[in-house]
């Protein structure tokens, strides 16, 4: 038998000792073999050596076989080999120490890979967890932009010429009668407007200057004196009527329902009419204290749009 076999053979029966299991036959003894080797491996086997002297006491090269040796010898030619038995429980490849796998640290949400299995009396290394160390992150301030300042930019102002607009005459109704107070009276060179426009059914107007209850001037338009127009012009003293006066420069200047302008210009000695910018007649004065004639009224069938006196330069 080799040395090499010799030395697996204690090298086992070492582990065995070391498990404290009880001690069993590994193979059965070989029929052929001689009688002295079967009573020899029958009587007790003996003490097993202790795990540091494995190998130690191993035959050298060249030397004789053990016939006193727990492990079959080496086949007979023409028979098969006996192979190494594995034991209940145990693993096929044991871990000797200073020969384990070098564990495999596993990170957070990872699995170990696993390890061999360890015999007893040997020095197990775990996997040591190395826990993942915690970086902060690093804040970044913002750059500060001031901000850009942009001028804004100078528009000339557009000169637009004021459009002329012509004032809009808004006509104020005055109610009829209208009566007017004339505060100095009659004078020479007073100037007073009339505007307004005949009703459409109107039958006559009338303006009258006032002195007290005496009709110092009456103008009175008729649209259907029997059948004709006539503008009658006329004074009341008391409760007489003067004589009329029908004449007139032009053609008889109102219409129904048509606007019209009457201006009256007083002088030292006559009332002056003109309508619509056409002189109509001169009546010379039967009342001469004017400034006692100190009021107007207008009557029938006109609406007064505007009244004004001014004094002409």
């Amino acid at each position: 038998m080799s040395n090499g076999n010799v030395c697996t053979r204690k090298l086992v029966s070492s582990i065995l000792s070391t498990l404290s299991l009880p001690r069993i036959s590994v193979l059965a003894p070989d029929p052929s073999l001689s009688p002295s080797l079967s009573s020899s491996s029958s009587s007790s086997s003996p003490p097993s050596q202790p795990s540091d002297a494995l190998c130690g006491s191993c035959p050298s090269s060249g030397s004789a076989p053990q016939t006193n040796s727990l492990w079959p010898s080496p086949p007979w030619p023409g028979q098969p080999a006996q192979p190494v038995p594995c034991w209940t429980g145990q693993p096929n490849t044991p871990c000797w120490t200073g020969s384990q796998p070098v564990p495999v640290s596993a990170g957070p949400g990872q699995v170990a890979a696993p390890v061999q299995p360890c015999w007893p009396g040997t020095q197990c290394q775990f996997p040591q967890y190395q826990p993942t160390q915690y970086q902060p992150p690093q804040y970044q301030p913002t750059q500060y932009q001031p901000p850009q300042y942009q001028p804004p930019q100078y528009q000339p102002p557009q000169y637009l010429p004021p459009q002329y607009l012509p004032p809009q005459y808004q006509p104020t109704q005055y109610h009829v009668p209208y009566n007017l107070n004339l505060a100095r009276g009659v004078y020479d060179k007073m100037m007073m407007t009339i505007l307004g426009h005949v009703k459409a059914d109107a039958k006559m107007f009338t303006v009258n200057f006032l002195r007290g209850k005496d009709i110092a001037f009456h103008i009175n338009p008729r649209f259907n004196e029997g059948g004709k127009q006539a503008l009658v012009r006329n004074h009341k003293a008391g409760e007489r009527w003067g004589p009329e006066e029908r004449d007139l420069k032009g053609p008889f200047p109102f219409a129904l329902g048509s606007p019209f302008e009457m201006k009256i210009l007083c002088t030292q000695e006559t009332f002056r009419v003109a309508v619509d910018n056409v002189p109509l007649f001169e009546f010379r004065h039967r009342v001469r204290e004017l400034n006692q004639i100190d009021r107007i009224n207008i009557l029938h069938d006109v609406v007064l749009t505007g009244v004004n006196v001014e004094t002409l330069p």
